[in-house]
């Protein structure tokens, strides 16, 4: 039997009753190892809300979600079928996105309107 730690991202964490980490125990196989997919099926098992937000109805990874297993990406190490051995760290991340974008045009920036009445008193 191995035992993994599985960290929940906070926006999941209701979905695991309020937990942000959740530990499962899965047997191993010879190796001392087993494929993430089986780790995930033991999650699933006692949380099973979190599935339909980390896998699609086929059961792939969704585009959206990025799954570690230690520091490393699962979407480099072999997806679903990544090794997972005893005492390992699985991280599921919410992607991220946006960026710097284009600045706020003048009328949205909160110190505008302290200059506009600033503006207005001296017209006066």
């Amino acid at each position: 039997m191995i035992r993994v730690a599985i960290r929940i991202p906070a926006v999941l964490a209701p979905l695991a009753g309020g937990r942000t980490e959740v530990a499962v125990t899965v047997p191993d196989a010879d190796d001392g190892t087993v494929p993430l997919a089986q780790v995930l099926d033991a999650l699933w098992a006692v949380h099973p809300g979190i599935r339909d937000r980390v896998l699609t109805e086929q059961g792939a990874i969704r585009p959206h979600v990025n799954l570690f297993v230690g520091p490393e990406s699962v979407r480099f190490s072999g997806g679903l079928v990544t090794p997972v051995a005893d005492g390992a760290e699985i991280s599921i991340l919410p992607a991220v996105s946006g960026g710097a974008g284009q600045p706020l045009p003048d009328a949205r920036r909160a110190d505008v309107g302290e200059e506009r009445r600033s503006h207005v008193r001296r017209e006066r």
